[in-house]
C-alpha cells in the first residue's frame, strides 16, 4: 500500500460525496466523523479552530472506501478502523508533507498502528492518553430510585451556567483544545442540545448534552455534575432522560463514550442500558494534549 493511495481534500462536501455512504453504513462506529462533518458543513470550516481541516479517503482494490480520516486542528486526527498497512501509508503521507499532528484518536487498533508509524517516521514521542469505550443504548433502564427533581431542556437563560459548567467539564477531562464555552453553549441551546436536572426548588445540579441527529445516530455528550453534587444520582437521571428523548424522537442509535479509567461512569451507563460497541483510544504526540476529536 502506497502513501498516495490516500486521497486528500480540505472540502467536507467532497469528502461526503466520496465517503458519505461508507460512513452512514456503520453510523455507530462512525459517530465522530458523521457528527463532525455535519457540524462543519452547517456551521463553517473554522468551527473547531483557526487552522483549516484536512480529510482523507483510502480506497480498496475494487474502488470501494476502506477508511477515512478527519483532522480538525487543534484536535487530534481521527481515524476510522483500518489495518497497519493503511495506517503506515497515512503516517508516511502526512509526515512527508510536514503536516503537524497533536495526536490521533479512533478505534484502538488503528490508533496504535498509526502512533507507532508516526513515531518511526517523525521521531516524535507518542503516549497513550486515554482508553475509551463506545457504548450504544440497547434498552433503557432508568436508575431507581430516581433523585428528587425533574429534567428540563436548557434555554437562553441558562447560557452563563452552561458556559461555566462546560469549562469545568473540559478542565476535568483535560480537554483544552477547540472552541470556547460560549459558542458551544449557543450552538447547543439553538438545537435543544442540553438537558438539565434540577432539584424541586429549581436549582440545576447536572447536565447532559446530545449532538444533533445525523445518519440515524445521536451521541450523548457531555455529562457533567459539579464535584460537590456527585454521588446523588443526578448524572444517571439526566443521562436517562436525554436517552429517553432520543428514543422517543425515533433515533436508531443512541451512543456515548466513556473513559475506561473511570469505573463509576462505565458501571452507571451499563445500568441505564448501554452496551459496549468498540474500544477507542487517544494518543498524544510530542507535547500534544488534545482529547478526542473535533
Amino acid at each position: 500500500m502506497r502513501p498516495d493511495d490516500w486521497q486528500l481534500t480540505d472540502d467536507p462536501d467532497e469528502l461526503t460525496a466520496r465517503a458519505g455512504g461508507f460512513l452512514r453504513s456503520r453510523p455507530a462506529l462512525h459517530t465522530v466523523p458523521l457528527t463532525v462533518l455535519d457540524a462543519l458543513r452547517s456551521r463553517g470550516l473554522h468551527l473547531y479552530g483557526d487552522e483549516p481541516p484536512l480529510f482523507g479517503v483510502l480506497r480498496d482494490e475494487a474502488g470501494g472506501v476502506r477508511a477515512v480520516f478527519l483532522h480538525t486542528p487543534p484536535f487530534p486526527l481521527h481515524l476510522t478502523p483500518l489495518g497497519p498497512e493503511g495506517a503506515d501509508a497515512l503516517a508516511t503521507r502526512l509526515a512527508d508533507a510536514g503536516h503537524p499532528l497533536a495526536g490521533v484518536s479512533g478505534e484502538r487498533g488503528a490508533t496504535a498502528a498509526f502512533a507507532a508509524s508516526w513515531q518511526r517516521r517523525t521521531g516524535a514521542a507518542t503516549r497513550l492518553r486515554q482508553r475509551q469505550r463506545l457504548y450504544e443504548l440497547s434498552g433503557l433502564s432508568v436508575p431507581q430510585p430516581p433523585p428528587e427533581g425533574r429534567a428540563r431542556v436548557a434555554g437562553p437563560a441558562d447560557r452563563d451556567l452552561l458556559t461555566r459548567w462546560y469549562d469545568e467539564f473540559k478542565d476535568a477531562v483535560g480537554q483544552h483544545a477547540g472552541r470556547g464555552a460560549g459558542p458551544w453553549a449557543d450552538a447547543r441551546i439553538a438545537h435543544g442540545g442540553v438537558t438539565l436536572w434540577e432539584t424541586p426548588d429549581g436549582t440545576p445540579v447536572a447536565m447532559a448534552g446530545a449532538t444533533p441527529e445525523t445518519a440515524g445516530q445521536v451521541r450523548v455528550a457531555p455529562v457533567y455534575t459539579p464535584a460537590p453534587l456527585r454521588g446523588r444520582g443526578y448524572a444517571g437521571a439526566v443521562t436517562a432522560e436525554v436517552s429517553r428523548a432520543a428514543v422517543r424522537a425515533g433515533v436508531a442509535h443512541v451512543l456515548l463514550f466513556t473513559d475506561l479509567a473511570n469505573p463509576t461512569s462505565n458501571s452507571l451507563y451499563q445500568r441505564i442500558g448501554y452496551r459496549g460497541v468498540a474500544d477507542f483510544a487517544v494518543w498524544g504526540f510530542g507535547d500534544g494534549t488534545g482529547a478526542g476529536a473535533g
